[in-house]
């Protein structure tokens, strides 16, 4: 298991709950302290919930909200339209989501408000079916950052694209390396892209988290696992510690499959 910064398991929560809408987590965000976050779902849910802990481990999460996203109309979003993959959280607390079904991205003003009309770009309308736009983050600034979980051919870099001032573009590309594909991210207190990736072999899955700035293409390695370590990692989290740490909170996705897991791990990054 090649770790080439110092990422240290904290420890793995197997999250369940009987909610018919509970399950296939695509995305999660933690609070500035660690104490609670908001997960998505990829069929259009989304959670809020408070973490218990013992030490730096989780011990328990508790679902305070579950509910469908609304669109526009105030209903909730169809099933055609609710593939939604990533999610980013500003500081004014709006949540931007991100979606597969729908090139594109809606923001909501809280939980329980609809969304707006889809922002989308002409590069997203050429992008495969169910590999488009996986990862979302959101900088401090405000702009946003979204990436396509495929580039179109092993040896295609994949594309950044950003929405900023009201406009798309594309500034870099995160080179690809090995069968990974892009699963989540997120900027991190430290200002720097946070990347999750997977690769499922057939037996299991393998997990891998780059990080880059965000004015540099070059990504480093903070942590790839063997075969089997963690579940179906898409989601990914990064905030400080009260000791000052920074700490990568990682869930995954079951699939809305018993023999799968909602996973909840979480590292501490050191360097």
């Amino acid at each position: 298991m090649p770790v080439y910064a110092e990422a240290t398991l904290l420890g793995s929560f197997q999250w369940s709950a009987t909610d018919p809408q509970f399950g296939g987590f695509s995305a999660i965000e933690l609070s500035a302290d660690g104490s609670g976050f908001v997960a998505l779902t990829d069929r259009g849910s989304i959670a809020r919930a408070a973490i218990t802990r013992s030490g730096d481990a989780i011990t328990d999460v508790n679902v305070t909200t579950l509910r469908r996203l609304l669109g526009p109309t105030r209903a909730p979003l169809a099933d055609e339209f609710n593939d939604s993959e990533g999610l980013a959280i500003g500081p004014d607390e709006r949540l931007y989501v991100s979606f597969e079904g729908q090139h594109g991205v809606r923001w909501f003003d809280s939980i329980d408000t609809p969304g707006s009309e889809l922002s989308s770009a002409p590069a997203f309308v050429t992008m495969q079916p169910n590999a488009s736009l996986e990862a979302l983050a959101i900088g401090p600034d405000g702009t946003l950052y979204t990436m396509p979980e495929r580039s179109g051919r092993a040896t295609r870099p994949f594309p950044v694209f950003r929405f900023r001032a009201g406009v798309w573009d594309q500034p870099f590309e995160i080179a690809r390396s090995g069968p990974y594909l892009i699963s989540g991210a997120d900027v991190g207190p430290d200002g720097r892209l946070y990347v999750l990736e997977r690769d499922f072999s057939g037996f299991g899955f393998h997990t891998r988290v780059r990080r880059l700035d965000l004015d540099k293409a070059t990504a480093e390695t903070l942590l790839e696992t063997g075969i089997g370590k963690h579940g179906n990692m898409e989601g990914i989290s990064v905030w400080q510690h009260a000791d000052g740490g920074l700490i990568m909170t990682l869930i995954a996705d079951n699939n809305f499959r018993s023999i799968l897991t909602n996973e909840i791990a979480e590292y501490r990054i050191d360097g």
